[in-house]
């Protein structure tokens, strides 16, 4: 799907991701269900098909679900900014902020990322490997990742200060690896157990996290996701390397390989041709 020149793939965004309406739509499913009058013997076939903690499971969450379907219609009371000509580009700063790669690279690819977004995890697992090892081990892309962590995921701001504060032992590429492998995430004794298993220094990765000094950080970033009009991740920008700043092309969504393959490659320098 292209809208004003961006292209958009498989994204959370803030309020409902694509999964959530689908159970949006089962929330009014079920609302017109239990009005109905229901005969017995569908009704036993149905309590012997789920346990009970299954239907209160179920139950939270069509109550989650409801809850911001409420927010949506508050918030589309309100009349809604208007979008510039120039969306489909981005101007972000980078500074000291995590990177993968040649600080020289030629480009420079920024990741707006939310550790439990179903998309973000996917391409993490897919995609982002591939670049890894074609573009980033090969000194052609720098990699640098900002954080937006979506309202819906209860665990993703402090899973995102957990990955810096593994950073501050050199260790922040691999809890964020550590993070979308066990995605959904549990709370701060999850974090406690990949911190273990990265073999960082418990007390320094637990006195981190306690300090809360890597949060402002994190809703820095997403504020500069909202100046940009970046509302779901993951979402990408990408354009020449800068040392503070980074302009480019935005491109939302769990996209595929030959989506940055392409981009990537517009911005590559041609190569000097060869003289006898």
């Amino acid at each position: 799907m292209v809208l004003r020149g961006v292209l958009i793939g498989p994204v959370c965004r803030r309020g409902l991701s694509r999964w959530s309406f689908a159970a949006a739509r089962l929330l009014v499913f079920v609302t017109l269900f239990a009005g109905a009058a229901v005969p017995r013997a569908a009704a036993d076939d149905i309590a012997r098909g789920i346990t009970q903690q299954q239907a209160d499971a179920i139950l939270q969450e069509l109550k989650s679900i409801r809850e911001l379907l409420e927010q949506m219609n508050i918030q589309q009371a309100r009349p809604a900014p208007p979008v510039s000509a120039g969306s489909d580009t981005a101007r972000v700063s980078i500074k000291d902020r995590p990177a993968l790669g040649e600080q020289d690279a030629p480009v420079t690819v920024v990741e707006f990322t939310d550790y439990e977004c179903p998309f973000c995890k996917r391409f993490h697992q897919t995609t982002f490997k591939s670049l890894t090892r074609d573009y980033i081990d090969t000194g052609k892309v720098r990699w640098v990742v900002l954080d937006l962590p979506l309202p819906m995921h209860p665990n993703a701001r402090q899973a995102a200060q957990a990955a810096h504060c593994a950073g501050e032992q050199q260790r922040f590429w691999q809890m964020r690896e550590a993070l979308f492998e066990n995605a959904p995430l549990g709370g701060p004794e999850s974090l406690r157990d990949y911190g273990q298993k990265l073999g960082l220094d418990e007390e320094s990765f637990q006195n981190c996290l306690a300090s809360d000094r890597y949060l402002g950080q994190v809703d820095r970033d997403s504020e500069a996701a909202t100046g940009v009009r970046i509302t779901g991740t993951p979402t990408f920008i990408i354009g020449k390397t800068g040392d503070e700043w980074i302009e480019g092309k935005k491109l939302v969504g769990a996209q595929s390989y030959a989506v940055f393959d392409g981009a990537i490659r517009l911005l590559l320098p041609e190569p000097s041709a060869e003289t006898d």
